[in-house]
């Protein structure tokens, strides 16, 4: 907190002192990440967290997993792919489908290559419930100060898309 604004109660209930700043591919992000497992089939989030923009998704996988879900694959990207979280995905039942991930002096092969192909299909379902709240509930930005407000927030935010497919589908089978 800079110097001055100790003695100013009313500059600092105007900044967000929870929330940080991360740089992804070279630009400069502020505020909240909103983590979540989605239904496969049907596209319902099925549990989220939310957390300050420096922390990793795959830090929070473990808090995701759904035990109660139908499938046992668990879709990711290669961000997401180590020993640990294998052996642990493994441990709790989970079908690893994280992209493979190449490193320096070792490509993929042409069957990881291959594979990495197929997976995509299946994790771009998770992009839909962003590109939707992007769309049609007024975009990722939240006018509000605070964790506890941003938590509440996001998840009413969650909970109306959950509505809104509820009504996708439910519009479906009539």
């Amino acid at each position: 907190m800079p110097e001055g604004w100790k003695g100013k109660p009313h500059k600092l209930a105007q900044k967000d002192r929870d929330a940080r700043w991360t740089k992804k591919n070279s630009k400069s992000h502020y505020g909240y990440k909103n983590h979540i497992n989605t239904d496969v089939e049907y596209g319902f989030i099925r549990r989220y967290e939310v957390t300050d923009a420096t922390v990793h998704d795959s830090k929070r996988l473990t808090h995701l997993l759904d035990g109660e879900n139908e499938g046992d694959g668990l879709w990711a990207d290669s961000a997401y792919r180590g020993e640990k979280t294998e052996k642990m995905l493994e441990l709790v039942g989970f079908e690893s489908q994280i992209n493979e991930r190449a490193y320096r002096n070792r490509p993929l092969s042409e069957s990881q290559t291959e594979a990495n192909r197929e997976k995509p299909k299946t994790r771009a379902k998770v992009e839909h419930v962003f590109g939707g709240m992007v769309q049609s509930m007024g975009g990722k930005l939240e006018r509000v100060i605070g964790q506890a407000r941003i938590e509440t927030q996001i998840g009413l935010k969650n909970l109306v898309y959950n509505l809104k497919r509820y009504v996708f589908w439910k519009g479906k089978t009539v």
